[in-house]
C-alpha cells in the first residue's frame, strides 16, 4: 500500500503511532539520537535545556564564540558534549557544522533558547522509525501552537508557507520553524549551503527535490527563556524567499519519494542489501547452469 508522502498533525497523537513508539523501544530498535544546538550567548538558557536532554545519546553544541561563557556552561552541564567553537557566521553555518560532527542515526536540531520542548523529541524520532527521512515541527498542526510568534512573524510565515506549497506541490502548515529531525544518512543528499535562518527552508525544499520522505509533527513553541532573538523578520524573510525561488526545480527533475519506508538503523539496511546481493548471485548461478 502506498503511504502518504506527507504526514500531517492530527494523526501523530493516534494510538497507532504511540503503539509503534512503544514497540520500537521494547524491540531495542530505537535509533541513537544526536541533539545539535547552535548557540550565541545562550549560557543562561543552556542551564535549562541541557539537563532536559538526558534521553539523547549525543549532544553537539556549536558556539559562535559567545562572550557569556556558553561553551564553558555546556561542558560543565554535559561533560560528554561535543563543543565546537567557530566564528559567528549564522545559524545555518552552525547547524551544518553540527550535522557534520553528529555520529548518531538520527539528528535533532533544537534551539538553545528554551523555546523548543525536549519532551517532544520522541514524537519526531517515532516518525523517523515509521520510515520518514525528515520530520519537521509545526506550530499550526492540531496539537501545536506558539507562545512566541508576533503578528508580523505569524503573517510572514503563513504567506511563505503558502508560497512553498504552490512552488513545490506540498501541503505544509509551517515552513519557518527550526525544530527538525532527520536521518544522518541523508545529510549529504540535502547539500546544505545556507548560513542564516534560511537553513530550515533550504533543508525542507532540498528534501522535496531529492525525493526524501517528509512528515510534519505538532510542536508547541514556548517563549524564549532569556535574552533577545537574533532573528530579523524582514531580512531573514527575504532570505527565506530567495532560498525558495532558487531551490525550485521542475517536476520532471524531481525524483519521487520511495513508497516503502526504510528502517531507522544502518545495520538493518545493510542486512537487506546483503540479502538482495546473495539472491541476485544465486539467480545468476541458476541461469548459468540452465541447459541450452
Amino acid at each position: 500500500m502506498h503511504e502518504p508522502d506527507f504526514f500531517h498533525g492530527a494523526g501523530v497523537r493516534t494510538g497507532a503511532l504511540l503503539h509503534h513508539l512503544d514497540v520500537a523501544r521494547h524491540r531495542a530498535s530505537w535509533p541513537t539520537v544526536t541533539a545539535v544546538i547552535p548557540t550565541l550567548n545562550e549560557a543562561a538558557n543552556l542551564r535549562w535545556l541541557l539537563p532536559r536532554l538526558a534521553g539523547v545519546d549525543e549532544v553537539v553544541v556549536v558556539d559562535g564564540e559567545s562572550a557569556d561563557g556558553t561553551a564553558d556552561v555546556a561542558r560543565r552541564l554535559r561533560p560528554d558534549a561535543v563543543v565546537i567553537s567557530q566564528p559567528p557566521a549564522g545559524k545555518g553555518a552552525a547547524m551544518r557544522a553540527g550535522f557534520r560532527a553528529a555520529t548518531s542515526d538520527v539528528i535533532v536540531a533544537i534551539d538553545a533558547d528554551g523555546s523548543m520542548d525536549p519532551r517532544e523529541i520522541d514524537a519526531f524520532v517515532a516518525l523517523i522509525c515509521c520510515g520518514f527521512d525528515v520530520v519537521k515541527g509545526s506550530r499550526y498542526c492540531v496539537g501545536g501552537g506558539s507562545d512566541d510568534l508576533t503578528l508580523l512573524r505569524r503573517a510572514g510565515n503563513l504567506w511563505l508557507t503558502r508560497l512553498a506549497n504552490v512552488l513545490y506541490g506540498v501541503r505544509w502548515t509551517d515552513l519557518c520553524y527550526g525544530y527538525i529531525a532527520l536521518r544522518r544518512s541523508v545529510v549529504d543528499r540535502l547539500d546544505l549551503a545556507a548560513d542564516g535562518f534560511e537553513i530550515e527552508t533550504e533543508l525542507c525544499v532540498n528534501a522535496v527535490t531529492t525525493g526524501l520522505r517528509i512528515a510534519e509533527v505538532p510542536s508547541h513553541e514556548l517563549d524564549r527563556r532569556s535574552g533577545v532573538s537574533k532573528l530579523n523578520a524582514a531580512r531573514d524573510g527575504l532570505r527565506v524567499l530567495r532560498t525558495m525561488v532558487q531551490g525550485r526545480r521542475g517536476p520532471a527533475n524531481r525524483s519521487r519519494p520511495r513508497t516503502v519506508p526504510r528502517g531507522p538503523l544502518a545495520s538493518e539496511r545493510t542486512a537487506l542489501e546483503r540479502t538482495a546481493r546473495e539472491r541476485a548471485a544465486l539467480e545468476q548461478v541458476h541461469l548459468e547452469e540452465a541447459p541450452g
